[in-house]
């Protein structure tokens, strides 16, 4: 069967004063359900806040937009909310089942992309939440003769607790509205500003590789990801590579535009198109992905599906051709040792990061 990696934009699922939620839906992105990730979108205007829930599947939060974000969150076997404090290229990991909420407290918007493993979702490909109140809430869905023996309540505190919110998933608090202040000296043990770590690989005026893994960040552990960040200047590539641990990368456009070139099965090129933000991109595990920025540049965060990734490069001081012999690579492409010296000379030169052709 033919597999169609077209980028997609996600679809409003809802949308109201204090924000809204996003998804790329399975049925507009059949692979990712096939490769059981998923992701979804959370816009929080100013004072915007998503009530409490948990969900089906383990992700990750990457703040793409705003610096004054909050998150209220109680971790699996845990009775204790922890408050942490959010900003753009923040990471924070969400493991299946944390109890968590989340507040714009800034004067501009709060955009946080979530990329996650859905194998234990009710719908492969996508997150599902339970909210505990509002509209959909958990409790207001039980019987009031249920709810009235469980709290000792009567029957008008019984419909005060489960009547009197009528948002649904995303509401906006009025500005005398006090919320939890952010606990600082915990946001560091939950929370990782990707933006601000050293990459691994870094060309100046052409881009920069960042990887984040357990290694670095404990927490990510949990929800058993890693988290990937490729930022190119205009017209600057990032050579072929694929991830050699098996595994499946979950690709969002952040910033700019560009091209992705992606080589699958029987050498086939399965993907040839322009990307832009808001464009979500799979890559199924041993595929070979390659990215080129636009004019605007192009800027980019992925997760990968393993904790502990290793990419082969196909160009670049750390390729695979470096490594094979030169007679392999002359039999292998059918040319004479000089034309092969010539290809390792120039293959090996840079990084992976290629700079823009003159």
């Amino acid at each position: 069967m033919e597999l169609d990696l077209t980028p997609k934009t996600a679809q409003p699922l809802l949308e109201g004063d204090g924000g809204g939620y996003y998804i790329w839906l399975s049925s507009q992105v059949p692979l990712l359900a096939k490769t059981n990730v998923g992701a979804g979108q959370l816009v929080l205007q100013p004072r915007g806040f998503a009530l409490p829930h948990y969900a089906d599947s383990s992700k990750v939060g990457i703040v793409t937009e705003g610096t004054d974000g909050v998150v209220g969150m109680i971790l699996p076997n845990t009775k204790k909310e922890i408050v942490l404090k959010l900003k753009k290229g923040d990471v924070i990991p969400v493991p299946i089942g944390g109890v968590s909420w989340w507040f714009n407290d800034g004067d501009s918007n709060l955009n946080i992309i979530f990329l996650g493993e859905t194998s234990t979702a009710h719908v492969p490909g996508e997150f599902t939440y339970f909210f505990l109140s509002g509209v959909q809430g958990l409790l207001g869905s039980f019987s009031s003769d249920l709810i009235s023996k469980v709290y000792n309540f009567n029957k008008d505190e019984v419909n005060k607790l489960t009547q009197s919110q009528k948002g649904v998933v995303v509401i906006k608090l009025e500005k005398d509205q006090p919320m939890p202040k952010p606990q600082l000296s915990l946001t560091k043990d939950f929370v990782y500003d990707i933006d601000s770590k050293v990459p691994e690989v870094k060309s100046q005026n052409v881009g920069l590789v960042t990887t984040l893994t357990e290694k670095d960040f404990s927490f990510i552990k949990d929800v058993g990801l890693s988290v990937i960040r490729v930022k190119l200047e205009p017209n600057a590539i990032k050579a072929p590579s694929n991830l050699v641990t098996p595994g499946i990368q979950l690709i969002y456009i952040a910033r700019g535009s560009g091209k992705f070139e992606i080589v699958g099965l029987s050498g086939k090129r399965v993907l040839d198109s322009e990307v832009k933000v808001g464009h979500l991109i799979v890559v199924p595990q041993f595929f070979v992905v390659a990215q080129i920025a636009g004019e605007e540049g192009l800027e980019s965060y992925s997760i990968v599906t393993t904790t502990k990734p290793l990419f082969e490069e196909l160009a670049g001081k750390t390729s695979v051709w470096g490594a094979l012999s030169p007679t392999v690579q002359q039999v292998s492409f059918n040319v004479d040792s000089k034309f092969q010296k010539l290809f390792i000379s120039k293959t090996t030169k840079n990084t992976n990061l290629i700079p823009p052709t003159i």
